[in-house]
């Protein structure tokens, strides 16, 4: 059974237990582009700020108390998390996200019918434009919408990268007695302990942590009261001035609005910090991820200074094969998330005059490249870091047969004579330690005092 419903265009059959309307249908009959849906989070954030302009709307009187306390429940049910399935447009849409808003005005609009004792589609009680809309825009209501959705998705992301500091830095101190060969540009260098390696770790992670509370921040600002190009037509000065403190005091979240509501409503650059926050964050995770699997190799003809925990077995043909599955998805997430960089920062180049009508993307590419990053950096903590193992042995064993160490002597017995005894221990295979020994360079305790490798891993005083 079917309700018709009107517009600019012309008429649709929809169906009648629908709450969505004509505008939702037209949009997923036009944008049949990923074939998922609005994520949850981002239906909750609608409705947050949806019952913050009702609450505005009945404070200001632009709105009866009793349609703005029915369109204040329905937002309440989505909230809850009903109602979601109803939500049918993709989140991938021309028309700047007016999709996305309609659908939700027409869902909250049609159970607010409902609550009000109506029947689903019968607007003259309450409408999704005059009454659920009312002092709105999808131009100030959209991009609220996104950045409140990426804030509260940015906080698990920094919970998740504020644990993996903890963990990090646990295995720095767990690792710190262990001693290595560190290498440059994949060939050997000098000795360094594999504590200091995993504290460099937990290093360039605090600084992501930091970066993204720093990108997090901008997301606060808003331009809701701005409605269509920032100049606050069809809204009310007293509506302007409480919507987003009234918001602010529902959800708890600092929002400020901006003092320039037209350059809040046409510029995009936050999302742009925002990005390249995601970026670097997945360039770091990367790094270290490989790394990772660099030390793991082997296990017996690569280095195998490390070994992975084994989640699963790594080949059907190869029985005894075991690869390091986690640091390799990290490494995809992290391929991913430097591609969604690159959409956004062309769709934020690509905004015209008074609005950018390209935010749908913007704010798919953050909110996915988030999702995912939080995703593997707990896989990364739970299945990987927490139970790696170092082989102590496999790296004693390569300090001491390294020609690396002879850097070392340099100081002492100068450039030149250290590289002829590179080139001796490389040719002979014999140890640095008995060629300058038998060349009589230096004595065999000083020989102990300077390849002593745990001294080399130090500053000397």
């Amino acid at each position: 059974m079917n309700r018709m419903e009107y517009d600019l265009v012309g008429e649709m059959a929809v169906d009648a237990d629908a709450y969505y309307g004509i505008h939702a249908l037209r949009a997923a009959e036009n944008f049949p582009i990923t074939h998922t849906r609005l994520p949850g989070d981002m239906i909750v954030s609608m409705a947050w700020i949806k019952k913050a302009c009702a609450r505005a709307n009945r404070v200001t009187g632009a709105l009866s108390s009793r349609v703005a306390e029915a369109i204040e429940r329905a937002c309440d049910e989505l909230i809850d998390g009903k109602l979601h399935d109803q939500f049918i447009v993709d989140p991938i849409q021309g028309g700047a996200g007016t999709s996305t808003n309609m659908n939700a005005n027409e869902v909250i609009a049609n159970r607010a019918i409902e609550l009000l004792g109506g029947v689903k589609g019968d607007y003259t009680l309450v409408h999704p434009n005059d009454h659920v809309n009312c002092g709105q825009s999808t131009n100030d209501i959209y991009p609220t919408c996104v950045k409140m959705t990426l804030y509260r998705a940015s906080e698990g992301l920094q919970r998740e990268m504020e644990a993996l500091v903890s963990v990090l830095e646990k295995r720095a101190a767990d690792f710190d007695g262990v001693i290595k060969m560190g290498r440059t540009q994949l060939q050997d260098a000098v000795p360094i302990r594999l504590g200091q390696e995993f504290s460099a770790y937990a290093a360039v992670m605090r600084r992501e942590c930091a970066r993204l509370e720093r990108g997090q921040k901008e997301l606060l600002v808003l331009n809701l009261g701005g409605t269509a190009v920032g100049t606050g037509i069809n809204a009310s000065a007293a509506y302007i001035g409480q919507v987003v403190p009234i918001l602010s005091g529902m959800t708890g979240i600092s929002f400020t609005q901006s003092p320039d509501l037209v350059d809040a409503t046409q510029n995009t650059d936050c999302y742009l910090t925002l990005s390249a926050v995601l970026k670097s964050c997945a360039a770091s995770l990367s790094k270290m991820c490989n790394d990772l699997r660099l030390m793991s190799s082997g296990p017996r003809d690569g280095l195998g200074e490390i070994s992975l925990p084994a989640r699963q077995n790594g080949s059907s043909i190869m029985p005894g094969k075991v690869n390091p599955v986690i640091p390799e998805v990290v490494n995809q997430i992290a391929f991913r998330v430097i591609g969604y960089d690159a959409t956004v920062t062309l769709a934020v180049e690509g905004g015209q005059l008074e609005l950018n009508a390209f935010e749908p993307v913007i704010f798919d590419s953050l909110y996915q490249g988030m999702t995912m990053l939080r995703g593997g950096v707990h896989t990364l903590i739970e299945h990987c870091l927490r139970d790696l193992r170092a082989n102590e042995e496999i790296c004693r064993q390569e300090v001491e047969r390294s020609v690396g160490v002879v850097t070392a002597l340099c100081p002492r017995i100068g450039y030149n004579a250290a590289c002829s005894l590179a080139r001796e221990a490389l040719r002979t295979k014999c140890s640095v330690r008995e060629l300058a020994l038998s060349r009589g360079l230096l004595t065999a305790q000083e020989l102990n005092a300077l390849l002593d490798p745990a001294a080399m891993t130090c500053i000397r005083v």
